[in-house]
């Protein structure tokens, strides 16, 4: 991939937006110290429980990167999707409390998998690639009491599994595999080392 150079030999800059609307990708983008823009990807997600998890996520982060790159071809775009996978099927992000119940029922004393699919994407360049990210989480065995007090702690509906690590863990969690961001929705230090091999990282600009 050639890098865009503007007069005197300095590479251009790149724009970088995230077509994701969480506030979680947002933060672990802006920790890690990557300059970017948040441009919500108007799509309708693949959320079919029966599909595959891993085809599933890579599905939605395509998606969504490519609807935002059809507005902006001369950015880098960041698509992601995160599910969470008992076996071969999918938890997504439950309807209602009575579904969230259900999911930390399933999830109680047993080990899944969460995936998160990740795109890069700019048409301008010429680069499109997409991974599934992976890491296992354990959960404690749980009481009705505990997911009472879970359901009570954490908004449970917009999180795919009924759960987010960064919050209450004390009460679900035994055990996870780092680094704990791609449990949370965006593997970021996964993006940082892609963005660096592809010769970009240090072009971004929000």
């Amino acid at each position: 991939m050639s890098p865009t150079v503007l007069h005197g030999g300095v590479p251009a800059p790149l724009r970088f937006l995230l077509a994701s609307a969480s506030p979680r990708r947002t933060e672990l983008l802006r920790a890690a110290g990557i300059p970017h823009t948040v441009e919500v990807a108007a799509v309708t997600e693949h959320e079919d429980p029966r599909t595959d998890p891993r085809e599933m996520v890579l599905h939605n982060a395509r998606l969504k990167a490519a609807a935002v790159a059809r507005l902006h071809p001369d950015a880098l775009v960041l698509g992601a999707d995160t599910t969470v996978a008992l076996g071969d099927r999918a938890l997504n992000k439950p309807a209602d409390l009575a579904e969230s119940r259900a999911m930390l029922r399933s999830l109680s004393g047993r080990e899944h998998v969460v995936h998160t699919g990740v795109c890069l994407l700019c048409p301008a360049l010429g680069l499109e690639e997409a991974h599934d990210v992976t890491a296992w989480v354990r959960f404690r065995p749980l009481s009705e009491e505990d997911i009472t007090r879970y359901q009570a702690l954490v908004n449970t509906l917009d999180k795919a599994g009924a759960y987010g690590i960064q919050e209450g863990r004390e009460i679900i969690i035994d055990a996870f595999q780092a680094p704990i961001s791609t449990i949370m929705g965006l593997p970021v230090e996964f993006v940082a080392t892609r963005l660096a091999a592809l010769g970009v990282r240090e072009r971004l600009v929000a």
